[in-house]
């Protein structure tokens, strides 16, 4: 498992500092981003966080995800690459 962790499901109204916040229940977060859509500046819905260790994150996955944050129940797991598209 790596230390960079998907998450789904954000409210609009999360942002990067409430997401630190939320994830440093599991352990140091070293980075928090949410992604947003380049014209509007709003919130896709989802985001990253990278933990200080893969434990932490595996720590992250097994007690964050179900949790609510901001109303939304939130979807954490593992990143994955994304996949080319042609």
């Amino acid at each position: 498992m790596s230390n960079k962790l998907y998450i789904g499901s954000l409210s609009y109204d999360t942002n990067e500092d409430g997401l630190r916040e939320f994830f440093s229940q599991a352990g140091t977060v070293t980075s928090a981003v949410i992604i947003t859509d380049k014209m509007s500046g709003r919130s896709k819905g989802f985001g990253f966080v990278e933990m200080s260790s893969e434990e932490e994150a595996k720590k992250a996955v097994e007690t964050l995800n179900g949790k609510e944050l901001d109303g939304r129940t939130l979807i954490v797991d593992e990143a994955r690459p994304m996949k080319k598209s042609f």
